[in-house]
């Protein structure tokens, strides 16, 4: 499982210098409904997500993206821009699949990959929460 390591420092909270564990994933697929992104995640990382002993918490982000490469970001000397959004989810924990290639995640709209939600599960971390 390729991944992204965040470490953050705090001097408040049972854990000092949290960690979180990221496996990002980008898509142009029409995966966005109402309330859920749906994800066609390979069997191998799902289970590498799910685990639960781990000390460093585990989490997906599915970087929704426009069809076109060339849509994707604007940049000029005044702005960086991203199109569209990216959502987390944590799959600690969840069952294991009888399936051999993919299975379909789920990943709520309400949890955009932001910087507020960031600093929020970075807290969460730091408090001792298990994601």
């Amino acid at each position: 499982m390729e991944s992204t390591i965040l470490a953050g420092s705090s001097e408040e909270g049972l854990i000092r210098y949290p960690r979180l564990e990221l496996q990002v994933k980008c898509t142009s697929l029409n995966v966005i409904g109402d309330e859920i992104i749906r994800y066609p995640l390979a069997v191998k990382n799902y289970n590498d997500l799910r685990v639960e002993n781990i000390q460093t918490p585990r989490l997906l982000v599915i970087v929704v993206v426009p069809e076109q490469l060339d849509n994707w970001l604007s940049q000029s000397q005044q702005e960086l821009c991203l199109k569209y959004c990216g959502y987390w989810v944590s799959l600690r924990g969840k069952s294991p699949t009888e399936n051999q290639t993919t299975i379909t995640v789920s990943l709520p709209r309400q949890n955009i990959f932001n910087v507020e939600a960031l600093k929020n599960l970075m807290q969460r971390i730091g408090a001792g929460e298990t994601l």
